[in-house]
């Protein structure tokens, strides 16, 4: 007996979007205080992101977080050559994001063990600017 073909499963496939509804954690003491959506889950992925070392934590899956541990001790040049990659990387992950770009080093060091990095975000929401110090 032939198979006869069917057109059954070729119909066109709707991809959905999550909503990024999350809850909102207050920064300062890392308290969950209210619910957020939009640009501002964008703002607190961004901080949360950044502000995990991936690979340290068995809670998170190994895409999660940035890697910066390797680059302790290294130069400043290598150091501010690398952190663009090691943000977009860490960002990408989110598909709500669609670029990371525009990295501007500041030249007043914070002290000599880290730097002050600026950069864009565009995610579905629009674009937003962050400033993050990097611990080296």
């Amino acid at each position: 007996m032939i198979p006869i073909k069917s057109n059954k499963f070729n119909s066109e496939l709707e991809i959905e979007t999550r909503p990024s509804f999350t809850y909102k954690i207050k920064n300062e003491k890392d308290k969950i205080e209210d619910y957020i959506n939009g640009i501002e889950s964008i703002k607190q992925t961004v901080y949360k992101t950044l502000m995990t070392d991936r690979y340290a934590y068995e809670i998170y899956d190994f895409n999660y977080g940035v890697e910066l541990n390797d680059l302790i001790g290294k130069s400043r040049e290598l150091v501010k050559a690398e952190i663009p990659n090691r943000i977009k990387d860490a960002l990408s992950v989110d598909d709500r994001i669609k670029d990371v770009y525009n990295f501007v080093f500041s030249d007043s060091y914070i002290d000599k063990n880290a730097l002050e990095v600026k950069f864009n975000v565009r995610s579905i929401f629009g674009t937003e600017e962050f400033e993050w110090e990097v611990n080296i």
